[in-house]
């Protein structure tokens, strides 16, 4: 008879939680720009999302990998099998504090600091694979707002050097329809992303139970994240919607599709390589590279500084609750 630990179990259900909170978290990221412009419902944006963003999961274990391997030293966190309960709790803290704030902050990097955090509180900052934080994680972090700026920037000068001689009514009424094609392919982008960070967690955690021999994740634990993070993006998150699509910039179909679009590209591109880069962030700067194209007045920088300090403090934060976690599961007696 099949026996799996009780603990293994309760990881994997907490797991699954924090995929659906990350789902209805960044559910944002895939339909705010086409709700604003009124491109299609909330509802049918909605449920165009979670589909997508199913589908998307199922293309690439690239970022698993960088989640299951590339945070932490494996083999030296191998007995603990409270480390990765504890940074899911850390992560899973700080996107409801974030989600009840509206606040479109990272669930990406909530994981990733507790995943640091709570390996820091079991054996120190040796814990951490170094290298692979620096060229996955950090430089990332750094790079991807700024290439989702760029992109976002250049992409909608373009489209408005292409166009300018068109009507604004027929730009309009063909980037309408266009859009739907923009929030296909973001949804899909944030699947891919996204929903590996989690394959990767459950991953790490069979590893450390020696459930599997190597990090490689099983099609079960694909399915069953895919499927949370679309549960999740099903619900929705309106606070972060009306933030990213009315808040920041006064989008227009052709800037949701320049937004879209720019971001999607990026985030697919860090998939590739295996970086689990912050999908709020990504498409949050396409949306200030976009506006800033039309003038920069045009866009909220007050926003900005608000999303900044909630961008800087997302690791740190949930490393230091995924660290105060471990530190009280240790205290029950769950840390051997």
């Amino acid at each position: 008879m099949l026996e799996i630990p009780l603990l293994l179990i309760v990881i994997i259900v907490v797991a699954l939680i924090f995929d659906f909170t990350n789902g209805a978290h960044d559910c944002a990221n895939a339909i705010a720009t086409v709700v604003s412009t009124k491109v299609i419902s909330p509802k049918v944006a909605v449920i165009m999302a979670a589909g997508l963003n199913l589908f998307g999961a199922f293309l690439g274990e690239e970022v698993a990998h960088t989640l299951g391997s590339g945070i932490v030293n494996t083999d030296m966190v191998m007995g603990c099998q409270a480390l990765v309960l504890a940074a899911l709790i850390g992560a899973i803290a700080w996107n409801l504090i974030t989600w009840y704030f509206g606040i479109p902050s990272s669930s990406s990097h909530a994981l990733i600091g507790g995943l640091m955090g709570a390996a820091v509180a079991y054996s120190g900052f040796g814990t951490l694979n170094g290298p692979s934080i620096a060229k996955k994680i950090l430089l990332p972090l750094v790079l991807s707002p700024l290439a989702g700026f760029a992109v976002g920037f250049l992409f909608m000068s373009l489209l408005a050097l292409g166009l300018w001689k068109v009507s604004r009514q027929r730009v309009s009424s063909t980037f309408h329809r266009l859009q739907i094609l923009s929030a296909a392919f973001m949804a899909t982008s944030h699947g891919l992303n996204d929903a590996q960070k989690t394959m990767g967690v459950i991953t790490l955690a069979l590893f450390i139970f020696h459930e599997i021999d190597t990090i490689h994740v099983p099609f079960w634990v694909k399915f069953i994240c895919a499927s949370a993070m679309a549960a999740g993006t099903a619900l929705g998150g309106w606070k972060i919607v009306k933030t990213m699509g009315h808040r920041i910039f006064k989008l227009e179909p052709v800037h949701g599709f320049a937004a879209e679009t720019s971001a999607a590209l990026v985030i697919t591109g860090a998939s590739a390589f295996g970086a689990p880069i912050s999908t709020t962030h990504t498409i949050t700067a396409c949306i200030f590279g976009v506006g800033s194209t039309k003038r920069l007045s045009a866009v909220r920088w007050g926003i900005a500084g608000n999303l900044v300090v909630a961008w800087v403090l997302t690791i740190p934060a949930s490393a230091l609750i995924a660290a105060l976690s471990f530190w009280l599961l240790d205290l029950m007696g769950f840390v051997q």
